[in-house]
């Protein structure tokens, strides 16, 4: 290399164990791998590299004859304002300098920002071991589950079992709503009418199996919280078998074709999430629509719900089906249209009390990532 040699500014801080160097060159050009290879080249443990430093773009180079010996295969990491070495001492020693030579080169000097005397840096070491022992005797404390394995398979064919039972109903009664919709209004509002005899089957069959995740918050086998799941599927079936299921007249309304289509959309989204999570696999665009699509789809599937139960409550105080006569003298009966309208409120506590839990969830998983302290 023609001409003298130029050498960034270095600075350096030790531990018991490493040492730290980090070398004032910004943009550099070489490799993480081929730093590591010319920086222990020789004995003296020299760097090659082209980066822009104190003096501009150029080539720079150091050499280090390190007080003792050291490991032949530091770690680099190159950033874009500097570039970072850490070498690993063959004993773990407290160093009274840095090189051999008791005169200190003009381009090295001390890094404060990891700056240690030798007590703080053995009460860090301390520290650190106390840490993994008490991280050990935690870990030791855990009893081993036998059926771990078991478990897991059973959450990822469950979820998966839901994903596919939704999707279908998604899928069905998005088809038939184009395909119908394609010709006059009328064909648009038969897709409607036909809604619950089409996808009935399917909706009992997952909301049915969905009564297991009660179960599986009761046993601790999901950390879900008890309390919003059992208002969300008790609820739901309660619409579904008492309501839709009991009444012939309920089964023609559009309001059904709304009802499952909103049920839909949000499974879909939530039996995914929970799925890929079971094997520890995260997609963001999913997290999102996991906790976003139902700021809309929660408030309107709970008004599809109140309007389904203000439409069956004429039907069922005509037919006074489940309605409870007391016997005499009393002579009363407790209409069950009347119990409807407190189930109507109860709605509407229970979509605020989910809606809370749901935005808690969002905020945790979306919400910003407080920094960690140095």
């Amino acid at each position: 290399m023609a001409g003298p040699s130029l050498r960034p500014h270095v600075h350096w801080a030790q531990r018991h164990r490493e040492l730290y160097l980090r070398v004032e060159l910004s943009d550099v050009q070489v490799g993480c791998a081929e730093l590591a290879r010319t920086f222990m080249l020789t004995v003296n443990s020299c760097l090659l590299a082209r980066g822009h430093g104190a003096k501009g773009d150029n080539i720079y180079e150091f050499q280090i004859e390190f007080l003792e010996p050291v490991e032949p295969k530091p770690v680099c990491r190159v950033t874009q304002r500097q570039l970072n070495i850490t070498v690993q001492k063959k004993e773990s020693n407290w160093w009274e300098r840095l090189t051999k030579q008791e005169k200190r080169p003009l381009f090295l000097a001390p890094d404060f920002d990891r700056w240690l005397d030798e007590s703080d840096a053995e009460m860090e070491l301390k520290e650190k071991e106390e840490e993994k022992i008490n991280k050990m005797k935690i870990e030791s404390r855990v009893p081993k589950d036998p059926f771990k394995h078991l478990k897991k398979g059973y959450l990822i064919m469950y979820n998966l079992v839901q994903f596919l039972g939704f999707s279908w109903i998604f899928v069905n009664m998005t088809v038939r709503l184009f395909i119908l919709g394609k010709g006059n209004f009328l064909c648009l509002t038969d897709s409607f009418y036909d809604t619950f005899h089409t996808i009935a089957d399917m909706m009992y069959f997952c909301h049915t199996l969905a009564l297991m995740e009660i179960v599986n918050s009761l046993i601790g086998l999901v950390r879900s919280p008890l309390i919003p799941a059992v208002l969300q599927i008790l609820g739901r079936n309660f619409i579904l078998f008492v309501v839709l299921g009991s009444l012939e007249e309920m089964q023609s309304k559009p309001v059904v074709f709304f009802i499952f289509y909103f049920w839909s959309i949000i499974e879909v989204f939530r039996y995914a999430y929970y799925m890929l999570s079971c094997i520890g696999m995260e997609w963001k665009p999913l997290t999102w629509l996991r906790y976003t699509a139902w700021i809309p789809l929660y408030p309107l599937g709970g008004l599809a719900e109140a309007v389904c139960i203000v439409q069956s409550i004429p039907i069922f105080s005509e037919t006074g089906k489940f309605s409870l006569g007391l016997p005499n003298p009393l002579n009363v009966t407790i209409q069950f249209s009347f119990l409807l309208q407190i189930y109507l409120v109860a709605l509407f506590l229970g979509v605020f009390v989910n809606f809370r839990h749901l935005y808690k969830q969002r905020k945790q998983h979306l919400g910003p990532k407080k920094r960690k302290m140095k």
